[in-house]
């Protein structure tokens, strides 16, 4: 007859965890989630509870919850399953097996009220204090790229793709059926990602890849020095890269002038822009066109992609890792559950940077 299990053989699990490399308990380690519990409680403005009725979550404890999630790619109700399933979930939440774990519907009330009181820009940017606090100041210039982020595809019709188009709304495009309504995101859009054609054997270049993706686009900043993301925005997928350039995308407290940028954001508006804001430009050039690729230029912008390689690494994290889609309808969602994975990705980030350092 098996035996009960006891509270050492408890401690000896997760201590077989530590040892196997826990990366929760190297967030835990690493960043002290007490210092979010300000903006979370201006945001959720809950009640004292002077009404009766059961009392919430803490709130600290329901941000670990997302931090969960995002570094997992879990769903709502993949989330409360593995919570109270995994010891190591457990210890990172700081519940006990006999604590009441929050449920699916909980942890979305949670998110959409941290959504609709646009929360979690305030919460990257009170991470990002406490990182500047700490000494990992934004320093050797930035990086700037953007990455397409998939979202639920929408099949519509001609014409509701035409007043998608236009601006409508999803109420107003299916006002008669309000439930199909709440499901169709008229915020995301279609764009085409195309790849680079590869020569073949004979020395004849194939044809260009082209990929189409519903979604939205992540566009991010990072600093050279620490490769931690220190502005970020979020729009539909079929957004010009270059504009975003010009809306506070770069990071004037940075440390060094230097701007890294793939062509995408070569204009004469974006070169203007950088040097009235005191910024150097090191945005890759383009092919002339009709003209082959100067010599002296193509060596320049290799040398640039040099420098430019390490916001890529950004990108595989979040999309590789963490498995980084978008499951929810519209942008606002959209943008919090890319804010979310952005903090997670400085979270992780500085877990490693604090290793390196201790080494």
């Amino acid at each position: 007859m098996a035996r009960q299990p006891g509270f050492f053989d408890i401690d000896e699990r997760l201590k077989r965890l530590s040892d196997l490399g826990d990366q929760l308990e190297t967030y835990t380690a690493a960043v002290d989630f007490e210092i979010f519990r300000s903006d979370l409680e201006k945001a959720l403005k809950y009640s004292d509870g002077a009404r009766g009725g059961r009392p919430p979550f803490d709130p600290v404890l329901m941000m670990k919850i997302l931090v969960i999630q995002a570094q997992n790619n879990l769903s709502d109700d993949r989330a409360e399953f593995l919570i109270s399933d995994r010891l190591s979930f457990m210890r990172f939440l700081g519940l006990g097996l006999h604590d009441r774990v929050p449920d699916a519907k909980t942890i979305w009330a949670f998110r959409e009220r941290l959504t609709k009181a646009g929360a979690i820009t305030d919460l990257f940017k009170r991470f990002d204090e406490a990182l500047r606090d700490a000494g990992y100041i934004a320093m050797s210039g930035q990086l700037v790229d953007s990455t397409l982020v998939a979202a639920p595809k929408q099949r519509n019709t001609d014409d509701e793709k035409r007043q998608v188009r236009d601006g409508r709304t999803a109420a107003q495009i299916w006002p008669e059926t309000p439930s199909k309504a709440c499901q169709k995101d008229t915020s995301a859009r279609w764009t085409v990602q195309f790849g680079k054609a590869r020569l073949r054997e004979d020395g004849k270049p194939m044809s260009d890849i082209a990929i189409p993706t519903f979604g939205y686009k992540a566009h991010t900043s990072i600093d050279r020095k620490y490769r931690l993301i220190r502005r970020w925005e979020v729009t539909d997928a079929a957004a010009h890269d270059g504009r975003m350039l010009r809306r506070g995308l770069l990071d004037p407290s940075n440390t060094a002038s230097g701007v890294w940028a793939d062509s995408a954001y070569r204009s004469r508006k974006n070169e203007a822009f950088m040097e009235r804001h005191g910024f150097t430009s090191h945005v890759h050039r383009r092919k002339p066109k009709g003209k082959p690729m100067p010599a002296h230029i193509r060596r320049g912008n290799a040398t640039r992609s040099k420098h430019r390689a390490p916001i890529e690494h950004v990108f595989a994290v979040q999309k590789q890792a963490m498995s980084l889609t978008i499951r929810t309808i519209g942008i606002a969602r959209a943008k919090a559950k890319i804010g979310i994975a952005n903090i997670v990705y400085n979270i992780r980030r500085l877990a490693q940077i604090q290793k390196a350092e201790g080494a």
